[in-house]
């Protein structure tokens, strides 16, 4: 399992489509995942009101068509993603080898893409939540979790390190 996570315009949906289409181009088989639309519902139950049993059962839902079908990788993207191994690898039966790569940016590079992104009103709130969460990664995310930063750098470059920490390719991780 590789998991992708970071803060709100960090650009983990795209290096997460740019590993993926590195990945076909180099022949190996995966499935992608986006986190945040497991979870897409309104309103959550109220017994699990951040919709983490949702996820999770969702999850298991897709692994179990993707498992079947014969797939054995997952490139799972999620802000939290690197905070949840455990729930991720319960959701795909319980056994997986993790990789967690946390990807990072500066304030101020999150603010011009989140500011492209969201034109609507939520603007303010979604870059208060990505500092929030940006504090909240770096303090929680677990040893041995990889951080790539994104500023300044394309996302070509930045799938191709992501790809690298996972050990799919046969090279050994730096």
């Amino acid at each position: 399992m590789l998991l992708i996570g970071g803060r709100a315009g960090v650009g983990k949906t795209s290096t997460a489509y740019e590993v993926s289409a590195q990945l076909q181009t180099l022949g190996i088989a995966h499935c992608h995942v986006e986190g945040d639309n497991l979870d897409a519902a309104y309103p959550k139950a109220d017994d699990d009101p951040a919709g983490t049993r949702l996820t999770e059962a969702n999850l298991a839902a897709l692994w179990a068509n993707y498992a079947a079908s014969g797939h054995h990788r997952l490139v799972y993207v999620n802000t939290v993603s690197v905070l949840e191994p455990d729930l991720i690898v319960r959701a795909v039966g319980g056994r997986a080898e993790v990789t967690g790569v946390l990807l990072t940016a500066s304030d101020e590079t999150t603010r011009t893409r989140l500011g492209v992104r969201e034109v609507g009103s939520g603007l303010q709130a979604h870059l208060e939540r990505s500092r929030s969460m940006a504090t909240l990664l770096e303090q929680r995310a677990p040893a041995g979790t990889y951080r790539v930063h994104t500023d300044g750098r394309s996302v070509v470059e930045v799938a191709a390190d992501v790809i690298g920490f996972s050990g799919w390719c046969g090279l050994s991780r730096p």
